[in-house]
């Protein structure tokens, strides 16, 4: 599952570009702000949504994943409404396609030089919570060096920096500076949740 914003004016314009062959993107999923939902690509259909980039060090994310476009300019906070629908939507598709929440990914994590979308005010944490993604819980081994516990979560081999970033984006947003503790043991304990749910 790659969750991604649309950065433009309002859930009709994403749905027209989203729609027009000419654009050569789609997702399966769009919801809007207020909640409602559209699909556009069937679930075991490829939908053209992640572009260039990997995870879990396998490129053509868009023929094994699902994308779920949410109405969004990107510097927004996302409203409860779309947030309500997400959630059952995400509940829905990884019971169906027997993804582990690890598997809930932002377009940022898996293409960190080009996107960084859906955005530090996208509430990461509110997904773990009910299961539908993964969040660092108190107390991971800061000893373990970032890269590795980053190449274990699925990070792509792009620079050291880049990486950061994307993960910072993600997981602690807002955080500025060289890669410190917190950075290690926050990434040490999801690589060791990640490993639990493989």
């Amino acid at each position: 599952m790659v969750l991604h914003y649309t950065q433009m004016a309002n859930a009709h314009a994403a749905l027209e570009r989203l729609c027009a062959p000419e654009a050569q993107v789609s997702a399966h999923y769009l919801i809007g702000a207020d909640g409602t939902v559209w699909q556009l690509v069937e679930e075991a259909a490829r939908a053209w949504h992640a572009g260039a980039g990997e995870w879990g060090g396998q490129g053509d994310v868009n023929s094994r994943s699902i994308g779920i476009e949410l109405d969004n300019d990107g510097a927004s906070p996302f409203p409860a409404a779309q947030m309500l629908v997400l959630e059952r939507l995400l509940a829905a598709v990884l019971h169906r396609w027997a993804i582990p929440p690890a598997g809930v990914i932002a377009h940022s994590d898996m293409a960190p030089a080009r996107k960084a979308d859906p955005g530090p005010r996208f509430d990461w944490r509110r997904l773990a919570l009910m299961g539908l993604s993964v969040w660092p819980r108190p107390g991971g081994n800061a000893a373990i060096p970032l890269d590795r516990s980053l190449d274990r979560l699925g990070y792509p081999p792009v620079s050291a920096d880049l990486r950061l970033k994307a993960f910072r984006l993600r997981f602690r947003p807002g955080t500025a500076g060289p890669e410190n503790a917190d950075d290690r043991a926050a990434a040490a304990d999801l690589a060791a949740q990640v490993r639990g749910q493989g």
